[in-house]
């Protein structure tokens, strides 16, 4: 498993998190992602979106389970999420969620935390924090050191930008961690069933 959720690349895993909602050909894989945006946080394009549900076959992480034609449409594969693929979702989440050195896979693991139980997030996101502590005492140490040291400030903005925004992520990790301890919102597939009839119509339509 370790070695599957390595290989793992960030399209692939939003692939897989996507089949948790459903068995899916991959075009309406790709409507949905576009409707929802995740071309925000991955490329995605026909080409690329196949060629991963390929390699995500192979490896063992979703399965085909049947092959359907309308009309004069091309055949669409259908596939499922296997009980590996469900584990790589949630192993990739929570290796890269308290990260701080992989920066566009935090984005999709923050994307995809829902996958994980509420209370594992919260001590992921506490991990996350004492990392985010440490770095940005070395980044306000280091830059007061280096004005004591009369170093000019134009050498110094992009350590005073780094520090401003550790700052800020310190801010907007305490408030989410604080509204996840008191359940301020649904959290999880359980937490939010029955499904919105937007949701319904969303996945009707990019099954079209």
């Amino acid at each position: 498993m370790k070695d599957a959720v390595d290989r793992l690349t960030p399209l692939g895993l939003m692939v897989l998190a996507l089949l948790r909602e459903g068995d899916m050909h991959p075009y309406e894989m790709m409507r949905l992602m576009r409707q929802r945006h995740d071309d925000r946080l991955v490329s995605i394009t026909n080409g690329t979106l196949y060629h991963t549900v390929g390699r995500l076959e192979r490896a063992g992480l979703l399965d085909e389970v049947g092959v359907d034609r309308e009309g004069n449409r091309p055949e669409r594969t259908t596939y499922t999420l296997t009980h590996d693929g469900r584990d790589a979702v949630e192993e990739w989440v929570r290796r890269e969620l308290p990260r701080l050195d992989h920066p566009a896979e935090f984005r999709i693991a923050l994307a995809e935390a829902h996958n994980l139980d509420r209370t594992v997030v919260v001590e992921l996101l506490r991990v996350r924090r004492s990392s985010l502590i440490t770095e940005h005492l070395l980044h306000s140490q280091g830059r007061a050191k280096a004005l004591e040291r009369s170093v000019p400030e134009q050498f110094l903005i992009e350590v005073e930008r780094e520090e401003i925004l550790l700052e800020t992520e310190l801010r907007w990790i305490d408030a989410l961690i604080e509204r996840l301890d008191r359940h301020a919102f649904a959290w999880g597939a359980d937490e939010l069933f029955p499904p919105s009839e937007r949701y319904l119509t969303d996945r009707k339509a990019a099954r079209l």
